[in-house]
């Protein structure tokens, strides 16, 4: 299937699991909701493409690069003052962003066009910080499941985005359905249950840098399974995020917890 089937299969999936599953998905919407959905949808449906265009480890990388702009964002928009130590984060994520682009990466049969698909990335890291910082400014407000909803509505609009590019489906397995339900339910109905409700906890900052640590297993699982291998300079680049990730993980939990 292509990137934008994928996405909208998933995505469809997911809307229906939280809207069985979770009453407070379902109510409330308005506005506010609505504008963080959109960005939610844009990352939802950006994130795919550019895993079928590029390495699954540049897509997710890439992609977690967005504390540099949700630095900035929550500074403009939710008034949270940035650290010291949230600039100098900046230093190696900008670096390890910029690594991804240094290089030519060849063309494989799991990474079809790799500079497309960086890009591509790229516009679902920007998204992903408003979809952030956006979740904590309806976590602060009267909005106490504005995220879920949010994240409820995303993923259906992401479905009717991607609608369009559906048909004619190609023939698929069974195993390709039980993926694609597997996806929606669990990677993204289950796994953003338990985000949008630490949101009301966590600074917009640090909930970035903690979602940092799924990509230490990313590359283990696609050059286990698929002997996807990332360039060298890729691979330089994302341990420059993920280093700067830990650290600054490290350094917040010796720190009180601000909300």
């Amino acid at each position: 299937m292509s990137g934008p089937q994928v996405a909208c299969l998933r995505s469809a999936f997911a809307t229906a699991a939280l809207l069985l599953l979770i009453p407070a998905a379902r109510r409330n919407w308005n506005l506010r909701i609505f504008l963080v959905a959109m960005a939610y949808s844009v990352t939802l449906a950006s994130f795919v493409v550019a895993n079928k265009l590029t390495t699954s480890a540049n897509a997710i990388f890439i992609q977690d690069t967005a504390p540099i702009f949700i630095v900035f964002l929550s500074a403009v928009l939710l008034r949270e003052r940035p650290s010291r130590a949230d600039f100098l984060l900046m230093i190696p994520l900008a670096i390890g962003l910029a690594l991804f682009f240094a290089g030519d990466e060849r063309a494989v049969e799991t990474a079809s066009n790799p500079a497309l698909g960086n890009l591509v990335a790229c516009a679902a890291a920007v998204s992903w910080s408003f979809v952030i910082v956006g979740f904590r400014w309806l976590a602060r407000g009267s909005h106490q499941d504005g995220a879920l909803q949010a994240a409820t509505l995303g993923n259906l609009l992401a479905c009717i985005f991607c609608l369009p590019f559906v048909f004619p489906l190609p023939a698929a397995r069974i195993t390709d359905w039980v993926l694609l339900v597997y996806l929606g339910v669990f990677q993204i109905g289950l796994a953003y249950v338990l985000m949008t409700d630490a949101m009301k906890y966590v600074p917009a900052i640090e909930a970035s840098l903690l979602l940092l640590l799924e990509p230490v297993l990313n590359p283990i699982w696609t050059w286990l399974v698929w002997h996807e291998r990332p360039s060298n300079l890729a691979l330089t680049g994302g341990a420059l995020i993920l280093g700067a990730t830990l650290v600054k993980a490290w350094w917040g939990s010796r720190l009180p917890s601000q909300l």
